[in-house]
């Protein structure tokens, strides 16, 4: 975090001398802190609404997802947060899912329809126990922050970079000639230094804000294991998110990225479990750790497994390698049965259906009817016993 203010101070320092030439440093810099606070504010007032809404994601009832609401319910009390995080599904068969908002009293959780449909119960859990510590871990605020500055960063290089390429040439030439040779000579230097800094400070920003996004990542993992004291759970649902054929995400970016449990990027529509991505750690190395803890499921267990497996030093924090165990479970009593999970896949688009308006009706005779949400009637009539059914809201 510390590196990209730098980057983005020192950006802003390098443009202010190249256009105002000695002293105007002070004003890049002033403008790259007014560019960051502008961003700050929209960011922590309404920045995880702006991301859901990019992400069209649809807010659900208990009523639609019992076992979702359970499941988060159930993680929300084993982290200790202090308010339910809000829930949302988002129209898309490709199974993710990210958490957004400004901290623990504020939190979102959003997952795909395909998620829901892919997913037995156990693995279901892992996901969530995974956003879920990512609100605890307060990576939320942080992925956020740095967001911000990279936003930041972004904006400036390319205000700067296109208001060189639009300038005119013959002013450029009237600002370089006066103030003596040597003058001239300096600003040109700085300018050329701020072209420079321009074109690798966003790079720069970029490959933080991606380091940055890697180790929470394994910290969230971490935390999904302590929660569900069952790291198979998590590890299986990583192993069919990254094996699933359905297309990429539609409305992810490459700032949102970060955010999801896995990559949304993915290439020819196939993910592979060897793919190394700018923006998350190797998929099957995560479930390599996973599947390491074999003697606990506390911090230290993974800690000890990410080691074991990556040969690098621990992303857990001393303060949370503390003595505690916390043993394995098995897994649950739903059994993950193939027919089962048929009958999730089927139901997804009802879930679907009610999330985006629709009104279902049971007729006497015992048909279903999915009635869309811009059926102009008062009533419909039922296609087998002729019966007439009224609407209601």
């Amino acid at each position: 975090m510390v590196l990209m203010a730098v980057v983005l101070l020192l950006l802003g320092f390098f443009i202010g001398e190249g256009f105002f030439g000695q002293r105007g440093g002070f004003f890049g810099l002033v403008i790259a802190l007014a560019i960051w606070l502008i961003l700050a504010l929209v960011s922590f007032s309404s920045g995880d609404q702006i991301l859901l809404t990019a992400s069209k994601a649809k807010p659900v009832t208990h009523d639609v997802h019992p076992q979702l609401f359970n499941v988060v319910e159930e993680m929300k009390i084993a982290a200790g947060l202090p308010a339910m995080p809000k829930i949302y599904i988002i129209n898309d068969y490709a199974p993710n899912a990210f958490a957004t908002g400004r901290n623990p009293q504020n939190a979102s959780i959003a997952v795909t329809a395909g998620l829901l449909a892919r997913l037995d119960r156990d693995e279901l859990q892992g996901v969530i126990a995974h956003e879920i510590s990512h609100i605890l871990h307060r990576d939320i605020l942080f992925v956020t922050m740095a967001g911000i500055m990279l936003g930041s960063v972004v904006l400036l290089s390319n205000f700067f970079l296109r208001g060189m390429f639009y300038g005119s040439t013959g002013g450029s030439r009237r600002r370089y000639s006066g103030g003596g040779r040597g003058g001239g000579q300096a600003q040109l230097l700085m300018l050329v230094i701020a072209i420079v800094a321009a074109i690798l400070a966003p790079l720069m920003a970029y490959l933080l804000y991606f380091a940055l996004s890697k180790s929470r990542e394994y910290l969230a993992d971490a935390g999904a294991a302590r929660l569900t004291r069952y790291p198979e759970g998590l590890a299986s649902a990583l192993e069919k998110i990254a094996g699933d054929p359905s297309p990429q995400l539609a409305t992810v970016n490459k700032v949102t990225a970060p955010m999801y449990i896995v990559n949304p990027f993915k290439k020819e529509g196939q993910m592979k479990l060897s793919d190394l991505t700018s923006t998350h750690p190797l998929i099957s190395e995560r479930i390599k750790i996973l599947r390491g803890m074999v003697h606990g499921a506390s911090f230290r267990d993974y800690s000890d497994s990410f080691s074991k497996i990556t040969h690098k030093k621990t992303v857990v924090p001393p303060v949370a390698l503390t003595k505690e165990d916390i043993a394995l479970r098995q897994a649950s009593a739903q059994a993950k049965k193939k027919e089962l999970l048929e009958k999730q896949f089927r139901q997804v688009g009802d879930i679907m259906r009610r999330v985006n308006g629709f009104i279902f009706l049971t007729c006497i005779c015992g048909l279903k009817l999915k009635v869309p949400p811009n059926f102009k009637a008062s009533n419909v009539i039922c296609p087998r016993c002729h019966k007439t059914l009224p609407l209601s809201t």
